[in-house]
């Protein structure tokens, strides 16, 4: 039990960094909001969540965050932060619960596509109640301004609730997209390590 315990522990703190690095190298989407940037951490998250359970899954998300305040810091006060993390496991959770229930991989794809639809609701709350607001709130910018970022890149966007219906959402849905089939690709291949 000692070894399992250890094992696991282990195997989130290495999982945990890779995450972060992996944050790291985030891709600006074209048509998109420029702070709008695509990274892949939850696909290390979601393969670690499979292999390990929730609360691990859990632990390597967090862990991602705490080791990018640490090597980064913060321009929203810790708002943004906290944010990626609740989005993440919005995310994350519904899609390890539903795998470790019965682990199968028709299991597997249905937790991420509930996972993705619940990304796409929350991510869409959390940005137009809290990180809109945020952002222009810290980096001392207008709403309008934020708004006017998005509608010169998508002529519908007119207000908060079209900039997170035609920006926010899109955006997490290509997320939620490339993060599942990556997921997918690579977990079987990842796993046998993961299981050692």
């Amino acid at each position: 039990m000692k070894n399992t315990a250890t094992s696991i522990i282990a195997k989130v703190a290495v999982l945990g960094a890779v995450a972060f690095v992996i944050m790291l190298a985030e891709i600006p989407l074209p048509f998109f909001p420029p702070f709008y940037k695509l990274d892949f951490s939850e696909v290390v998250v979601l393969m670690g969540g499979f292999a390990l359970g929730p609360l691990p899954a859990v632990a390597i998300e967090a862990l991602k965050i705490i080791l990018n305040l640490m090597f980064t810091g913060t321009m929203t006060a810790y708002v943004g932060e906290i944010a990626n993390f609740l989005i993440g496991l919005s995310f994350v959770l519904p899609a390890v619960i539903i795998y470790h229930k019965h682990k199968t991989r028709q299991n597997a794809i249905r937790g991420l596509l509930i996972g993705s639809v619940c990304l796409i609701v929350v991510g869409a709350l959390l940005n137009g109640l809290v990180l809109l607001p945020a952002y222009s709130y810290f980096y001392h910018m207008p709403m309008d301004a934020l708004i006017g970022m998005g509608s010169a890149l998508i002529p519908a966007i007119r207000d908060r609730l079209t900039f997170v219906l035609f920006a926010t959402a899109p955006f997490n849905l290509i997320k939620a997209v490339v993060t599942s089939l990556l997921t997918i690709a690579l977990y079987k291949r990842i796993s046998p390590i993961l299981h050692r």
